[in-house]
C-alpha cells in the first residue's frame, strides 16, 4: 500500500510597514564638483540583519539604492553646498522592497557672509564662499520598509540555521517566500558580539525629514 507523504504546510507572516533599515553609503556623496548631480542615483548596504522572529528577511550585505533628488553647489556670499537624497528601495534575491527615508545635507555657510559684512566690503564679499555639504562613504542612514511584506516560511522546522531565499522574478509576487529552519537562538542572558566601525562625520549638518 503506498501512503502519501506529509504535506508540509507553509507559515505566513508580514514585515509590517515602517520597519527601521540602517543602511550605509557606499560612496561620498558631496556637493563639490561634477561627480554628483541632481537624479544620481547612489548605493547602499544594509548594515544589520533585519528580522521578523527567528527569520533573518533582509540580510546584512543587501544592496540598498538612493537618490539625490536635490542638489546645489556652493556660491559667493557665504551661499553652503545643500542637497536632498531619498532612500528608495532595497534589494534582495531580485526584488525590490521600497523605502522611506529623505535627508537633507548642508555645508557649513561661512559666518563672514552676513548681510552686514556684505554691505561694508560691496564687491569683496561676493569671494567669500560657503562650504560644500559632503556625506562620507560608510555613513550609515536610517530608512523604514513604506508596506507590509507578507513572508511564507518554506520546509518543516529545524534548529539549524538557514540562508533567506527570495524567489527571482520578473513579476513580483504578493508573498516572499524566506527559506525555513530558523536561526537557533541565543540562551538568555547572552548576547551576540557585534562589531564596530568608526564612520567619518559629515561635512556640515545632515538631518532626517522622515525619521520619527
Amino acid at each position: 500500500m503506498l501512503i502519501a507523504p506529509p504535506q508540509v504546510q507553509q507559515a505566513t507572516a508580514v514585515l509590517p510597514a515602517n520597519t527601521e533599515i540602517t543602511l550605509a553609503l557606499n560612496d561620498t556623496i558631496s556637493t563639490k564638483g561634477k561627480r554628483w548631480t541632481e537624479g544620481d542615483n547612489f548605493d547602499l548596504t544594509v548594515t544589520h540583519n533585519v528580522m521578523l522572529g527567528n527569520y533573518v528577511i533582509i540580510p546584512k550585505g543587501s544592496r540598498g539604492v538612493g537618490r539625490i533628488s536635490w542638489l546645489t553647489n556652493k556660491g559667493a556670499f557665504g551661499k553652503s553646498g545643500k542637497m536632498e537624497i531619498d532612500l528608495e528601495y532595497v534589494e534582495v534575491g531580485g526584488r525590490r522592497i521600497p523605502l522611506s527615508g529623505h535627508y537633507r545635507q548642508e555645508g557649513e555657510g561661512n559666518t563672514v557672509a552676513t548681510v552686514g559684512t556684505v554691505i561694508a566690503a560691496g564687491v569683496f564679499a561676493g569671494f567669500v564662499t560657503g562650504k560644500s555639504g559632503t556625506i562620507p562613504a560608510g555613513r550609515e542612514l536610517t530608512a523604514h520598509t513604506k508596506e507590509d511584506l507578507p513572508v511564507a516560511f518554506a520546509g518543516p522546522m529545524t534548529t539549524q540555521t538557514a540562508p533567506v531565499m527570495v524567489q527571482p522574478m520578473a513579476v513580483q509576487p504578493a508573498v516572499m517566500t524566506v527559506a525555513s529552519p530558523p536561526p537557533v537562538a541565543a540562551p538568555a542572558g547572552v548576547t551576540s558580539p557585534s562589531s564596530s566601525t568608526f564612520h567619518p562625520p559629515a561635512s556640515g549638518r545632515i538631518s532626517c525629514q522622515t525619521c520619527q
